[in-house]
């Protein structure tokens, strides 16, 4: 059936799992009963050039232009046929097929190797004897960066696995250099992007082509696709949207965009394209579209003269998944640390838990754009209801909820929504670590297949957190990772440099910060980026309150988000980048724990003014008194009780491999047995604290109070009782 809307992700996203935008639009399609169909062109294009006949395209270049190419070319040239031999076997693998082929890879003498292979570490001491299929994975992706390099270098400068010519989207306030681009000679990727699309339109031409521009190396990619559309198909009619035009394309005025594209959508894409279809189908006039840019009458112009709201997040359907080629995604491993591979070793569902951020202040952050500012949650049973469709269509369940700051409140609802419905996931989604998630709450979080959290630590100074909004503390933020962290799950921190005032000792007191919360086991993974002033944050809108002096660049009609500015207070940030990123990957490695700062560094550091230990004393303060509007939940194994004589009983709980055991009084023993299966998940709504304590003193006729069953709670909460 010939598709009415084509929706399309442009080269190159994450290839380990789909981007979700075509997903979440085709599934709010479907609730329309309008006909669509999606694609993957990063995927696609990924498999036509990583194959055996695309890598005799690779390396089919002039023999002399080869004796010029530096020493590491030329060896990847010299091994191109070893290259062609392996890399459909290699790439299958990666796939998840043929996992036999791992003996093969990891001996180290079936891949060819070149120059990413020199930065191996210790692999024994990495992987051991166990880890043959991570080992593999990580010798495979090796092996396709050397092919990247290769690439990059001879057949198509701009070509990088997760994006594609990032570099002339960036910060583009002109788009010059992209348009020089679109009409330059044909490159490997664009002949691989004409390919794909010439496949996909066999099925039909489509009336609409919906292109999902998420970031800046996917925007040529997108740009190219539009251009051949509109060569070969003008009939289609073209609509870009996605998280680089809401950021990027609020004040576009160059003409020359709409020589490629229609219509420019902004912020969520739900209702604009609605409102085009129907544009489309004569049921609605031009000027009553909603948030989009169009070209009439030889000007761009805004139309938002739709009066409805948005589509609520109840009635944009379930994310749907078919027609994208699930068993096409490859897992990667580039860092054998567990939590910083979950971006690129295996595929993940992704859902979205709440539209918008419920905290919304950070000014760092777009806080004045919707998807930021318009906080909209959705409930657990509905949001249980789209994981059983999403695995059922799908076969996996892995997730990944991609929000702006998941609510602690909902994760927890959630979180016994699941166990009530005995639903078997495995997921991961962005937190702000608040105090709310006590370790109760993250063994909940864990009971209900929670493995990781990511959540901003940012600056890792107090005086900027209060400055920026964070509305957290290091010290807080160092208990709630730890209790992550203690409930089994694992914790990833952003981390920040170059804050507006920032000097150089804070970023030395931030980097021993980041050093003592490895070294208690904290945190598993993070990553440093510096401070970059957008268009929509609070600090991008007004400067001056941060004591900044925006410098450029000079608006020149396409994109406007990334300022550049002037921090005369602040010390020289860019000297820090590669100190910090150097301790960071040993860190996360388990290395150079030890080490004093300087030695990440080619110059002396100001010596940091934290105590060695002030981590290790934020994490041994007790945690606070239960809540009183708390409630009680028995998520634990099983019980058994035994009889020591007429007056005590020995009674062992169990949870999670796990095994207290406690010497009670007979009530007490008869109590729990009684009490504690009630407070299931799958039983109702557990039952208030007030009322689980005034439950003990009654069973105990009196002779029992609210400090009796404190002191029993260490044990209880060992054996599977939490309170939420």
């Amino acid at each position: 059936m010939r598709p009415e809307v084509l929706l399309l992700t442009p080269p190159f996203t994450q290839l380990n799992t789909p981007y979700p935008a075509t997903q979440y639009l085709k599934g709010y399609l479907n609730t329309l009963g309008i006909n669509s169909q999606q694609a993957d062109l990063g995927i696609d294009v990924f498999h036509q050039i990583f194959c055996k006949d695309g890598l005799k395209e690779v390396f089919d270049v002039d023999a002399e232009k080869v004796k010029g190419l530096e020493t590491n070319l030329q060896h990847i040239y010299g091994l191109r046929f070893r290259y062609i031999q392996t890399i459909d076997n290699v790439i299958g693998f990666l796939c998840g097929k043929n996992p036999t082929l791992a003996y093969e890879i990891a001996d180290r003498q079936y891949l060819p190797e070149a120059a990413r292979f020199e930065t191996l570490m210790d692999l024994d001491l990495k992987f051991g004897e166990a880890g043959i299929q991570d080992l593999a994975k990580h010798l495979s992706t090796l092996y396709l960066e050397d092919l990247g390099d290769w690439i990059k270098a001879c057949k198509d400068p701009h070509f990088a696995f997760t994006r594609y010519a990032e570099s002339l989207a960036s910060s583009a306030s002109s788009f010059d250099d992209l348009y020089t681009q679109l009409q330059s000679d044909q490159s490997l990727t664009k002949t691989y992007i004409h390919r794909c699309l010439n496949n996909y339109c066999l099925n039909g031409i489509p009336d609409l082509l919906v292109i999902s521009l998420p970031f800046p190396g996917n925007v040529l990619g997108g740009l190219l696709t539009a251009q051949w559309f509109k060569k070969n198909h003008p009939q289609t009619q073209i609509a870009i949207g996605g998280g680089y035009v809401n950021t990027e394309l609020r004040r576009v005025n160059d003409e020359r965009l709409f020589e490629f594209i229609d219509y420019i959508c902004l912020d969520d894409g739900e209702k604009p394209l609605q409102n085009i279809l129907e544009y489309l189908q004569g049921r609605r006039p031009l000027d009553q579209l909603k948030r989009c840019f169009v070209y009439r009458h030889g000007v761009i112009q805004y139309i938002n003269g739709d009066t409805e709201k948005d589509v609520a997040q109840r009635d944009t359907g379930t994310p749907d998944y078919s027609g994208l080629p699930l068993d096409k995604y490859l897992s990667f491993v580039e860092i054998v640390n567990p939590m910083h591979r979950l971006w690129s070793d295996g595929r993940w569902n992704k859902l979205t838990l709440a539209h918008g951020c419920y905290w919304g202040k950070c000014s760092f952050c777009d806080v004045s754009l919707d998807y930021i500012q318009r906080y909209e949650p959705i409930t657990a049973s509905q949001l249980c209801d789209r994981i059983q469709s999403i695995v059922a269509q799908t076969g996996e369940t892995g997730f990944h909820f991609v929000d702006e700051a998941a609510p602690p409140a909902l994760m927890g609802e959630l979180a016994l929504e699941l166990i009530r419905r005995g639903i078997k996931i495995s997921w991961w989604t962005n937190i702000r670590f608040e105090k709310s998630f006590t370790l109760d709450l993250c063994k909940l979080l864990k009971a209900s297949g929670c493995i990781a959290v990511t959540g901003g630590l940012e600056v890792a100074s107090d005086r900027l957190l209060a400055l920026m909004k964070k509305g957290v503390t290091v010290e807080q933020v160092s208990r709630v990772a730890h209790a992550f962290t203690e409930a089994g799950i694992m914790v990833h921190a952003y981390l920040m440099y170059g804050f507006p005032t920032q000097t150089e000792q804070e970023t030395v007191d931030s980097l021993e910060v980041v050093r003592q919360l490895f070294k208690e086991g904290v945190l598993l993974s993070g990553f440093w980026h510096r401070f970059a002033m957008t268009a929509h944050s609070p600090v991008g809108i007004d400067p001056a309150a941060y004591k900044v002096i925006k410098t450029g660049p000079e608006f020149k009609g396409f994109a406007e988000n990334e300022w550049h500015f002037e921090d005369p207070e602040g010390g020289r940030h860019e000297k820090f980048s590669e100190g910090l990123r150097i301790s960071l990957f040993n860190y996360m490695n388990g290395a150079g724990l030890e080490l004093p700062l300087d030695h990440w560094f080619d110059y002396v550091l100001p010596r940091t003014s934290h105590p060695p230990r002030m981590i290790k004393k934020f994490l041994k303060k007790q945690e606070d008194k239960v809540r009183s509007n708390a409630r009680v939940y028995y998520i634990g194994d099983y019980i058994s009780a035994e009889d020591l004589d007429a007056e005590y009983s020995t009674v062992k709980m169990y949870f999670k491999n796990q095994e207290a055991e406690m010497e009670l009084f007979d009530w007490e023993s008869k109590w729990m047995a009684d009490t504690l299966p009630k407070l299931e998940p799958a039983s109702g709504d557990g039952l208030p604290w007030v009322d689980f304590v005034q439950n003990y003193i009654e069973a105990s006729n009196g002779s029992a109070d609210e400090e009796d069953l404190f002191h029993l709670l260490p044990a209880l909460k060992l054996g599977g009782l939490i309170i939420v």
